[in-house]
């Protein structure tokens, strides 16, 4: 395939390496030629990298399934997940979800992209419910400004939560970000 044929969130193999594309702008400067800025995340290692191709330059593209699977348990330094169809079991490296594993809860679904067999990368749902098992009591009064004091919550995470957050109430957390974002009901 050729750079006409990319566009963002697609898988490509740059320089011996897998990397997904998060930015990509066609540009036509003056009376320059036209060429491709593209912003791309390594996924082995999640370093951004950003390249022009050339119009017409011939790119080698990966195709990746994703599929959604069930997370069972922790075992060592993987996560055993099930897939639906199947209920086969496979072992993912805990490396490839990166800092939102500290939000996951079992018998959550994440979605898992894969290269053939090789797992690539994992990702929680964008938002999760959680239970706060610890904090402080909140200073009665103390509201003028928005202030937060830490929170432990049921999967062993600190957030950091609103004084009037307290002990045993769910609250939903941006998993990509580890920030509260609203108590729930």
């Amino acid at each position: 395939m050729n750079t006409g044929d990319i566009n963002v969130g697609s898988f490509i193999r740059h320089e011996g390496e897998l990397v997904q594309i998060l930015e990509y702008q066609h540009r036509t400067p003056g009376n320059l030629r036209a060429f491709y800025q593209a912003k791309m995340r390594n996924l082995k290692n999640g370093k951004l990298v950003e390249y022009r191709f050339r119009s017409g330059e011939n790119v080698d593209v990966v195709r990746v399934e994703l599929k959604t699977m069930q997370y069972l348990y922790k075992e060592g330094e993987s996560m055993v997940l099930m897939d639906h169809t199947s209920y086969e079991q496979i072992y993912v490296e805990a490396s490839l979800f990166g800092d939102s594993i500290a939000f996951l809860k079992e018998n959550i679904d994440v979605i898992v992209a894969f290269d053939e067999e090789t797992p690539l990368f994992a990702e929680p749902p964008r938002t999760m419910v959680l239970e706060i098992t610890y904090t402080e009591p909140g200073i009665k009064g103390d509201t003028a400004t928005r202030t937060l004091k830490p929170a432990t919550v049921e999967t062993g995470a600190k957030v950091n939560v609103p004084l009037f957050c307290n002990t045993g109430e769910l609250i939903k957390v941006d998993t990509k970000t580890g920030e509260y974002m609203e108590r729930v009901k």
